[in-house]
């Protein structure tokens, strides 16, 4: 087991990966930026060193400025989270030349997943399922419309070394094809430095729904089940759950069964995600591998028991997976909220600030991992995902309902976020029955009524405006200091009155 790590992150999943390390016995090290001093990574974590401005090409994103970082302090290894250098082969071949171990896949596994196209091909010998379309990038708009016209529209545009929406375009008919794959080669030649664009069969509004991995450095490789991740928002997940609700233990098994075979064909080791896009129908097609630890990741470890973090670590240091596949048990259904600091009804416009009252769920089923505490000022250079609320129960009906009391009991003052958005998701009977698509979350959007000018307005006004004067009223501290104005009455407002009239007035 190493004895000190250092993740090359921030926010939540850097304070998760302390956690695990501290339960391990390992020492922690965090790097940040200017305006993460403050972090909460940084005040959990055994070690911290600045490493750069806030830009995030300055500090998160210099290669050179981590590893040597964790050469100055020790460290043996890196954990790169997700996000920022977590699939950058290029990130995790300078590890292994400066001899630290990158804790997740080798240099060549991100590699030949991190093209779209190359691993298309790769599946495609390995004789995996793949939505019809081009194992290459599209070399004229002649091709594109060959390919187009054989297959059958709509089709989709995808950039080859891209994700998260970027560089991707649905073609519903012939006379879009040529302006849709120009836009889509421009943003994807800006996006990540590569214009390379291939074309497949569009699925339309099919489920999102992936598997989790695990392979070990002995050739050993398990499926830990799926996690139902349909419902996006630009093609970002907004909120997933395991079990999903459409798969059974045979369906369950042959995809686990792909997703071997995909991890197999990429020598993979460490966790790692397959993607799989499924129809009407319940035919699934592989889209793509994630190679790293994903954001959802706690829902399948609250329904396996396994902590996937404390088995990236113990595989990066060459053990054994402890457990076979026959040993793996599914109990109960947990369902993720990805809460972000954005404004829902302000077109998720986001909204940075200093967080002036926290108020945390608990209770049974409630697992928060939170990367932000009261007086913390969100930054506006970085992701907004604040934290991740899990809701746990012994089937998928109680987890619905412990997460939706979980999220009436969540509050945070200072900024907007979308919790307000989850609860509209929860109670939808489409999503209660399980009714789900990548399509769903944009049609819950477009039903929803903007609020009229009847009053309401009125009466949020008035509202902000006594949640203002509670919130700046003088507290125990300027009591105790002689610092209260003439006027007062010399007692400061008791907090649990404070935090009930701040829930009333939601």
């Amino acid at each position: 087991m190493f004895k000190k790590i250092l993740i090359a992150n921030r926010g939540e999943i850097a304070v998760r990966v302390i956690r695990a390390c501290r339960e391990l016995g390992v020492l922690s090290v965090a790097v940040y930026s200017d305006v993460d001093r403050a972090s909460l990574h940084v005040r959990k974590a055994d070690e911290a060193y600045h490493i750069g401005k806030a830009n995030a090409t300055e500090s998160y994103l210099n290669i050179e400025k981590i590893v040597d970082t964790a050469t100055r302090c020790g460290a043996e290894a890196i954990h790169p989270g997700y996000g920022f250098l977590s699939e950058n082969a290029k990130f995790a071949q300078a590890c292994a030349d400066a001899g630290i171990k990158f804790i997740g896949p080798s240099p060549a596994s991100i590699d030949l997943m991190g093209s779209k196209t190359r691993a298309r091909r790769e599946m495609q010998r390995a004789g995996i399922p793949l939505v019809p379309g081009t194992s290459a990038g599209v070399e004229s708009y002649e091709q594109a419309q060959q390919t187009a016209r054989q297959i059958g529209y709509p089709v989709m545009l995808k950039a080859a070394a891209g994700g998260g929406g970027k560089g991707m375009r649905l073609v519903h008919s012939p006379e879009e094809l040529k302006p849709a794959l120009e836009s889509a080669q421009s943003e994807a030649g800006g996006a990540f430095g590569d214009s390379e664009v291939y074309l497949e069969k569009a699925i339309i509004n099919p489920r999102h729904i992936e598997m989790q991995i695990l392979a070990d450095e002995h050739g050993n490789v398990v499926y830990l089940g799926e996690r139902e991740c349909s419902l996006q928002r630009r093609h970002q997940k907004v909120l997933e759950e395991a079990p999903s609700p459409i798969v059974g233990a045979e369906m369950r098994k042959k995809m686990g069964d792909v997703a071997v075979r995909v991890a197999t064909a990429a020598g993979y080791s460490n966790a790692g995600t397959i993607e799989f896009l499924v129809d009407e129908n319940k035919n699934f097609y592989f889209l793509e591998m994630n190679t790293r630890l994903q954001v959802e990741h706690p829902v399948t470890e609250l329904i396996t028991g396994l902590d996937l973090v404390h088995l990236q670590i113990r595989i990066a240091s060459r053990e054994k997976l402890p457990f076979q596949q026959e040993e793996i048990r599914i109990r109960g259904h947990a369902i993720e909220c990805r809460i972000y600091a954005e404004d829902p009804d302000n077109h998720f416009f986001p909204s940075p600030g200093k967080i002036t009252l926290l108020l945390s769920p608990s209770g049974p089923g409630i697992r928060r991992d939170s990367g932000m505490y009261e007086g913390w000022t969100v930054p506006l250079e970085y992701d907004p995902l604040l934290a991740k609320l899990i809701g746990y129960g012994a089937d998928r009906q109680q987890a619905v309902g412990r997460l939706l009391r979980a999220l009436n009991e969540y509050f945070v003052g200072g900024i907007k976020t979308n919790i307000s958005l989850f609860l509209r998701i929860l109670s939808d009977p489409d999503f209660q029955a399980g009714k789900l698509d990548t399509g769903f979350l944009d049609r819950l959007l477009a039903r929803e009524t903007p609020v009229s000018a009847d009053g309401n307005s009125e009466i949020a006004a008035i509202a902000a405006g006594i949640f203002a004067v509670l919130d700046s009223a003088p507290n125990s501290s300027q009591v105790s200091t002689g610092t209260l104005s003439p006027s007062s009455n010399g007692m400061a407002p008791s907090t649990w009155k404070k935090a009930g009239r701040t829930e009333a007035l939601r």
